[in-house]
């Protein structure tokens, strides 16, 4: 694992090498870049792939105390990271969490080639369904983040709706879950971050308006949603194509939010046909 120093702290990432296009994954909440080995795999040697793990509260190393960890302040990042690796021509993959598309609306995206949105928070979608509201509640109580996380060590707990049986239709291999949840079960600076994120998420109308600056992001964007998607609208994934000038919507059976443990194939197959030569489409 490489890391970088950026303003926030110090930020560990995977990067596969190589000179072929550059992907660049972005994970969700208590998620590291393990949950795209499946598609990763199926990418390389062809395509130079890099995962940070962005201190959504599986970061291992935590950040500096008066790091501005709030939605805006964490989709800057990532214009950061692109900008500090000295990255050019990257396709952005996203999936669960929102912060790419709040980069694109306030960052500099001149690094920035083309946008792959999977099943993710969107316009007013913040924290998404049940699970999104169950750590509101959590972060609320007083002692409730850390209780939760150990809860998390269980399988019941993983699977119920609250936690991740909405987020994906397979379970998730305990180990790779495991590796998830450490370290905001065994550091309070991690759950420190975390908690810092959940607790300043914008009004709705501010979250509106990021989404509508989106619309003048006018390269290659590719939504790909998931028909049977609990958390994250299936409205939502129409709505994105018809926001950027340049999007084509590909929805996807037999799939909760996490696709890329769910349906790893298709979202291989269509990153590694889109990628390597993005389409332009004005419908």
């Amino acid at each position: 694992m490489k890391q970088i120093d950026l303003s926030a702290g110090t930020v560990e990432y995977h990067d596969t090498g190589g000179d072929g296009p550059v992907l660049v994954f972005i994970s969700g909440l208590t998620i590291d870049g393990t949950v795209w080995r499946h598609v990763v795999e199926r990418l390389v040697p062809d395509f130079r792939c890099i995962l940070p793990i962005l201190p959504l509260g599986a970061h291992r190393i935590p950040m500096h105390e008066d790091a501005d960890l709030s939605l805006r302040g964490l989709g800057l990042l990532i214009g950061e990271f692109l900008e500090r690796l000295d990255l050019a021509d990257v396709t952005l993959v996203q999936n669960d969490w929102g912060g790419a598309q709040v980069f694109i609306a306030l960052g500099d995206t001149s690094r920035v080639a083309a946008l792959v949105l999977t099943p993710c928070e969107a316009f007013d979608n913040y924290p998404p369904g049940i699970p999104g509201r169950a750590i509101g509640v959590a972060v609320a109580i007083p002692g409730g983040l850390a209780l939760t996380m150990q809860a998390l060590r269980f399988r019941a707990m993983r699977r119920a709706p609250a936690a991740w049986g909405w987020m994906s239709k397979r379970p998730v291999p305990k180990p790779v879950m495991d590796g998830w949840f450490r370290p905001a079960t065994t550091d309070r600076r991690v759950r420190r971050d975390l908690r810092k994120y959940t607790t300043s998420l914008p009004p709705k109308s501010t979250l509106l308006d990021w989404a509508e600056a989106n619309r003048s992001f006018d390269r290659p964007v590719l939504v790909l949603w998931a028909v049977e998607d609990k958390v994250m609208p299936r409205d939502h994934g129409r709505r994105l194509a018809e926001l950027y000038p340049h999007a084509q919507l590909r929805e996807v059976e037999d799939s909760y939010t996490l696709m890329r443990e769910d349906r790893p194939d298709v979202v291989a197959e269509a990153i590694r046909s889109f990628a390597a030569s993005p389409p332009v489409s004005t419908s």
